[in-house]
């Protein structure tokens, strides 16, 4: 398993703040001849990445988001009834496998690869693993 791409930001900054740098990086390898694909099926995140402008980002190119509602912004939907729109589709099945991004920076931190807390200000990273 190797990272299809990540960026390491400072320590202070958000994961999402580098999440559409992130994904520009993303190149999907094609199993027979041809260049890769700059566009994923789908983007495994956790409940940290379930803005407006990240599930926005992911709709307009057309990439299956597959992240947790935050429980505020859940019941502020369902705080405005029938106005608040239809709840973002969400694959149980297939959010089970987001821990391969925590494995993925876990291998990279063990060889050195991405600092920790202990040895460097750039400690955030933001990852996305091939499968």
């Amino acid at each position: 398993m190797s990272a299809l791409g990540f960026i390491t930001t400072l320590g202070q900054r958000h994961d999402s703040v580098a999440f559409e740098l992130t994904l520009a990086q993303v190149a999907v390898a094609r199993i027979g001849p041809g260049r890769p694909r700059t566009r994923p099926d789908a983007v495994l995140a956790d409940k940290a990445y379930s803005s407006r402008a990240i599930r926005a980002h992911l709709s307009g190119r057309k990439i299956k988001a597959v992240i947790a509602i935050k429980d505020d912004q859940n019941t502020a939907r369902l705080r405005k009834g029938a106005h608040g729109g239809r709840p973002p589709s969400f694959d149980k099945v297939h959010y089970r496998d987001r821990n391969t991004v925590e494995r993925a920076v876990n291998k990279l931190r063990a060889h050195r690869a991405v600092g920790t807390p202990a040895t460097t200000n750039a400690t955030t990273c933001t990852a996305a693993p091939s499968q």
